[in-house]
């Protein structure tokens, strides 16, 4: 999905528990009041101030509550494994707004109780895309792939020994970047109108879908 203006986050925010929006490192995401959960020595996000936030959010809520988390993408694995439980399930009144120039970084498991929306502005992104050069060459061919030749790689993703549905949420994650940075990038509708198909892909995967049906079904 994609978004016009950085001040209509809140409003788009406050549709989902937890929403995903990609936006340039130097763009200010100003929310009123908003718990902000950001690295306190730039590297990574802990364990301990997730903790923090937790206990802040333990109070019941009577007036919408938004947590910034900037960038996401600094969540280490155990402070992002500590936040699942409430981006599943964070309360009528909680949003989480995570925010990173590169949604490939995030964990699959984040991304996959999350809302992605893209701004339309492109100026200030990293074009480059940081992922395991596996994972970005089968991304590369999903993009263009049709009929047996998309059966065919959704089988190798499922080859895949450990983890196999994080890998196929890794691949598509990438892919949707791709789309969307190449779309900027050359100004081609085809890169543009593939990015749903690939969004529902990755949300049927997400959702325990088969991962072979929810590719080749959304992507054929």
């Amino acid at each position: 999905m994609f978004f016009d203006e950085l001040r209509q986050i809140p409003e788009i925010a406050k549709r989902n528990g937890t929403s995903v929006f990609v936006v340039p490192e130097e763009q200010k995401v100003e929310i009123p009041q908003a718990i902000i959960l950001q690295p306190e020595d730039k590297t990574v996000i802990t364990i301990e101030q997730v903790r923090e936030v937790m206990r802040k959010l333990e109070l019941k809520q009577t007036n919408d509550v938004y947590v910034i988390v900037r960038p996401a993408d600094k969540l280490g694995i155990d402070s992002a494994n500590a936040l699942l439980k409430s981006l599943e399930e964070p309360g009528e009144k909680v949003h989480f707004v995570l925010v990173t120039k590169q949604p490939s970084l995030l964990l699959p498991t984040i991304l996959s109780r999350a809302v992605i929306y893209f701004w339309r502005n492109p100026e200030g992104f990293n074009l480059n895309i940081q992922a395991d050069e596996k994972i970005k060459s089968i991304a590369k061919k999903m993009i263009v792939a049709k009929g047996a030749e998309l059966v065919e790689l959704a089988e190798e993703i499922k080859k895949k020994k450990d983890g196999v549905r994080d890998y196929a949420l890794s691949v598509l994650g990438v892919a949707i970047e791709m789309l969307y940075k190449s779309y900027f990038i050359t100004q081609k509708e085809m890169f543009l109108t593939k990015i749903p198909q690939f969004l529902a892909a990755y949300e049927g995967v997400a959702r325990n879908g088969n991962i072979k049906l929810q590719i080749v079904a959304n992507l054929i």
